[in-house]
């Protein structure tokens, strides 16, 4: 009688304290590093100008984080950054690209200023922020659906319908400004919301409610990708389409539904911008937000709350960034270059770093020549 065959079974070894910290540090790395590169680029940059790269990074320092009126207008830049960033995460996860949320912000930002003093006069304050909330989140959900149909349906780029809803996006964002919703002023502007009835300010700052309710939001989608089926089906998307199918996930619901969460969320960053600091839109105007955020989602390796002190840090740059470039002489649109400079070396630290998980060398041997 011969004895019964052994199985094996696989059993999934717990990491080690070494590898447990080498993956941290490859993370920080990977992380961390192309903002570190890129601040040493630019400061090489700076010198070429003829500007004093130290007393650049001083002077964002002490504009952005070490005034008291600074400070709390970084902290309020992070609520329309923390909002796009979790709206683009969602897609993202799912290896989905939603390339248009200036479209979906600016048109949001538009019914907002423009329905706003009609709706807080007619409504109590808090009803009435709702009430546009949910406006701005439909309106920015709304602007996703060609693109997500056409790809949920079609197979259709996405990439290429997002960016082409944008340019309609902002155009119909302005005709409305300067149309319909076009206030008394001489300027091409929407009515002003009156100041006691935009968003509240957290006790004895300047800083709105809004910073709040990004927070809130955050944690929600944090919870919703990591704890929830939702979140399953999206990586799962994401890591292999085919392996979706053949689990039965409906892969065309599931895309719409991607991307509609990612344009409400845009269009409550909007709401929140309008609502809380500005109470008007003028025509032409751009934040320009979504290119800037997008370094940002994916530093944060798609984990919401990572996202959290990347918001921080690029809310302090971008405001001390601008007394900065006026200080040193050069234009606003200097940060633009330290973000794509923080894109190229986020580029270069993927690819080094995944050649050295695969054991490849990073700089490959010469060919000898043959004889």
């Amino acid at each position: 009688m011969t004895a019964p065959a052994t199985t094996q079974t696989a059993v999934l070894a717990e990491p080690t304290a070494p590898g447990r910290l080498a993956s941290i540090a490859d993370s920080l790395i990977r992380s961390i590093g192309p903002i570190i590169l890129a601040f040493l680029a630019c400061g090489l940059i700076l010198l070429v100008l003829g500007r004093d790269p130290i007393a650049f990074y001083e002077d964002i320092v002490t504009a952005g984080l070490l005034r008291p009126s600074g400070l709390q207008d970084s902290i309020t830049r992070m609520a329309p950054i923390l909002l796009i960033g979790v709206g683009l995460i969602v897609v993202f996860r799912a290896t989905l690209w939603n390339l248009g949320s200036e479209g979906q912000y600016l048109l949001a930002a538009a019914m907002v200023a423009g329905l706003g003093p009609i709706v807080l006069d007619t409504v109590p304050a808090p009803l009435g922020w709702v009430v546009l909330m949910l406006v701005a989140m439909a309106v920015g959900a709304g602007w996703t659906l060609i693109p997500a149909l056409l790809k949920a349906i079609y197979g259709m780029n996405e990439i290429i319908t997002t960016l082409m809803m944008t340019f309609i996006g902002v155009g119909l964002a302005n005709l409305f400004v300067k149309g319909p919703f076009k206030g008394t002023s001489m300027v091409p502007q929407t009515a002003v919301i009156p100041k006691g009835m935009m968003l509240l300010d957290l006790p004895v700052t300047r800083v709105h409610v809004g910073v709040i309710i990004a927070l809130v939001v955050v944690v929600i989608v944090h919870l919703a990708l990591t704890r929830t089926s939702f979140g399953t089906r999206l990586d799962v998307l994401g890591a292999n389409p085919r392996a979706a199918v053949h689990l039965g996930i409906n892969v065309p619901r599931l895309i719409v539904l991607a991307f509609v969460i990612s344009g409400a969320l845009i269009g409550l960053a909007a709401a929140v911008d309008i609502l809380g600091i500005f109470g008007y839109m003028r025509a032409d105007w751009n934040p320009a937000y979504g290119l800037k955020v997008i370094p940002l989602v994916f530093l944060a390796r798609l984990n919401a709350l990572a996202l959290i002190p990347f918001a921080a840090f690029f809310s302090v740059v971008s405001i001390g960034g601008e007394y900065a470039a006026r200080q040193a002489g050069l234009p606003s649109d200097f940060l633009l270059l330290v973000v794509g400079l923080i894109l190229i070396f986020m580029v270069a630290t993927q690819y080094f770093s995944d050649k050295r998980a695969r054991g490849e060398r990073i700089v490959p041997r010469r060919r000898k020549a043959s004889a």
